[in-house]
């Protein structure tokens, strides 16, 4: 048998000695030291042009913080001459009605639902169709508890209304005497 393995082997070394793609460019590629200077001068008169024409006061706000903590969430309180508020001990002189919203619905039979499901161990609960805040001209069924007479007795309300699966919150009704 003859062996033909030398022969294609010594083709194989004259190919990959030769080098087909040449070029004459140099192997140092490096930004020329003229091409740097001209950059930071450009960029220092940049600086310079714009302090003198752009000359303008930065000065940063700071918001005020607002102490009113007043909030409607009722349309019968605006009949009826009353402003829903926080409860602070200057209010004193107030006759304030306490009630726990248990929630918002924007169809009534889930509202209705949840007043089944409170109705047992919460008396006095009532569905009142409100407006939403922040969709203005959307109605919603409010699922309200109360009127309580203290905070006290709102917040035993509040805590049972929790342990049921609820996020309750407090609503204060006040009014001059």
């Amino acid at each position: 048998m003859k062996d033909f393995a030398n022969i294609k082997k010594s083709k194989r070394k004259i190919i990959k000695k030769k080098s087909v793609f040449t070029s004459n460019r140099p192997l140092n590629r490096t930004i020329s030291s003229s091409t740097i200077l001209f950059l930071i001068f450009v960029s220092f008169s940049l600086v310079v042009t714009s302090m003198f024409y752009f000359k303008t006061d930065v000065i940063s706000f700071k918001p005020e913080s607002s102490t009113n903590s007043i909030s409607i969430d009722f349309p019968s309180s605006l009949l009826e001459n009353s402003v829903l508020i926080e409860f602070n001990e200057e209010n004193s002189l107030m006759n304030c009605n306490y009630f726990v919203q248990i929630g918002a619905y924007g169809n009534k039979k889930y509202a209705i639902e949840a007043m089944n499901i409170i109705n047992d161990d919460i008396e006095d609960i009532t569905i009142n169709e409100v407006y939403s805040s922040l969709l203005p001209g959307k109605l919603l069924n409010s699922v309200i508890s109360g009127p309580y007479s203290n905070r006290s007795s709102a917040n035993n309300a509040k805590e049972k209304i929790t342990k049921m699966g609820f996020d309750p919150r407090l609503r204060t009704v006040c009014k001059e005497n």
